[in-house]
């Protein structure tokens, strides 16, 4: 399976607690609900808020938020929601101690927060912006002294969004980190807009009381974790720009790999606030077509309803299916090792069925075969976390296989571990480095290739090795065979093989 996710972002929605936006509630969720029809077989399907949920958070308004996701949830279009508080959504600092907002009703979290999704390799994290931001000081004067406190504040957002992917993150993802997908929410705008400034209320140019403070730290943090997309309201219009730094870690320096690609998408108010054009954004996550030059692309579909007039439409019509395309300028393909191992763990009990179709697509790779054309760091790389995503197997079908079928899937983890050591052995890699890259399941082809040389060391007989490696290979064919399985494993690889990566 491919690695997919929909979200649906909302924004801005300034509930009150009197009732006055049901009907703009109404309108919306018939809008989601046509528009989210067409990804009903996507697993992971998102609905997220960025911000600005209620107007003012008495308790009458908050009721009123909590039913309104309440019954968002009860649609079943999302199988999960997640938010950001808005500068709405937060005491006002004239206001007493003890009064609610959203960050403890609606448990919205006050600094940084990292969702993951293991199917679809989505690192979704949600920033809190309020303290970072010039809102706070809009009805009042603004000297020096203050706007460099919040410059402060804003850079200190890059420090949060490293905490909150950090490793205590990372022990739960089930992929090395430099290949999830990255999504970053918040609430204020970290680029100026170019729609709509300067319309406001305030009697002022307004930009700089709107965004925050320090936008170049935040997005240069945010490029070199390799965020990938970033989502917004609070400015109630609609909005969508490419931020691009180059890569030091470029090998090369045309084309999109030398540079380190951000987008930043902005939602309008989706109740339509203030008489302000209503919005929302779908934002889909998925493969390329056949014979495209990047492998995955986000697709994004923006909605409007002008002035509240009548329902939500295409506010790009002008464009092909009123979709923007975008690459996302790097390699995001999941190898198939980590992603059988995902639907593994994810099963409760597997056929016979399944099992065969799982160590297909193990096995069937070019480290498998004799003209595979792979250097011994990546013949290296597939081994171990095939070797970890085969005892995942084995373990999971030990107690219905029979003894055969156990022996069998038994010596093929064997065969994994003596073709492990022997890449080890071609690349000088000692006993103690071994252990710890194999019981490493998030180990990285990159860093395997930094680390060891792609050719073997010195003083070794390459010829007389490669023909024991094939005889592993076919040793290891010999053990699938008894599962019914015959993949010509150490002769020349099956036409129908050579194009699956890696």
């Amino acid at each position: 399976m491919d690695r997919s996710f929909v979200v649906a972002q909302i924004s801005d929605l300034h509930l009150d607690g009197s009732g006055r936006l049901l009907a703009a509630i109404e309108t919306l969720t018939t809008a989601l609900r046509e528009r989210m029809a067409a990804y009903a077989d996507v697993p992971d399907r998102i609905l997220l808020i960025t911000c600005d949920i209620v107007n003012d958070p008495t308790p009458p308004a908050l009721d009123e938020a909590l039913g309104t996701i309440a019954s968002l949830r009860q649609t079943g279009l999302f199988t999960d929601i997640q938010a950001v508080a808005g500068n709405h959504d937060a005491k006002r600092p004239s206001q007493r101690g003890g009064r609610h907002d959203v960050y403890d009703y609606l448990h919205l979290p006050r600094s940084s927060k990292s969702v993951y999704y293991r199917k679809a390799g989505l690192d979704l994290v949600l920033l809190d912006s309020n303290k970072a931001s010039l809102t706070t000081l809009a009805s009042g004067d603004i000297d020096d002294r203050a706007y460099n406190a919040l410059v402060a504040q804003s850079a200190r957002l890059s420090v949060e969004l490293v905490g909150s992917i950090g490793s205590a993150a990372r022990a739960e993802y089930s992929e090395p980190a430099e290949n999830l997908v990255r999504v970053l929410a918040l609430h204020h705008h970290p680029l100026p807009q170019a729609t709509g400034e300067g319309k406001r209320f305030l009697g002022v140019p307004d930009e700089p009381l709107m965004y925050l403070a320090a936008p170049a730290t935040l997005l240069e943090a945010a490029t070199s974790l390799n965020v990938n997309l970033v989502l917004h309201g609070h400015r109630h219009v609609e909005g969508l720009t490419r931020y691009s730094i180059p890569d030091p870690r470029a090998l090369r320096s045309g084309g999109e790999d030398f540079w380190r690609t951000i987008y930043v998408l902005s939602c309008p108010s989706s109740t339509g606030q203030g008489g302000d054009d209503a919005g929302f954004n779908i934002i889909h996550f998925g493969p390329m077509p056949e014979g495209e030059p990047a492998d995955y692309r986000f697709t994004i579909a923006r909605y409007s309803r002008p002035r509240n007039d009548g329902g939500f439409r295409s506010l790009d019509s002008n464009l092909p299916d009123g979709l923007i395309r975008l690459p996302v300028g790097r390699d995001l393909s999941r190898d198939p090792a980590i992603q059988s191992a995902i639907e593994i763990a994810s099963c409760a009990t597997l056929k016979r069925d399944q099992v065969v179709a799982l160590a297909h697509r193990l096995l069937s790779r070019p480290a498998f075969y004799g003209d595979g054309g792979q250097s011994w760091s990546d013949r290296l790389y597939v081994y171990l976390v095939t070797c970890h995503a085969w005892a995942d197997l084995e373990g999971r079908l030990a107690r219905s296989a029979s003894q055969a079928e156990v022996a069998a899937l038994a010596e093929v983890r064997a065969l994994l571990h003596r073709l492990i050591e022997q890449a080890a052995d071609m690349l000088g890699i000692d006993c103690a480095t071994l252990d710890e890259l194999r019981a490493d399941r998030l180990v990285n082809r990159d860093d395997l290739s930094r680390r060891w040389p792609t050719l073997p060391r010195e003083a070794v007989e390459v010829e007389a090795r490669a023909q024991q490696h094939l005889q592993l290979l076919r040793e290891l064919n010999d053990q699938v065979r008894l599962l019914g399985l015959d993949l010509c494993l150490g002769g020349g690889m099956p036409p129908q093989e050579r194009g699956s990566r890696r």
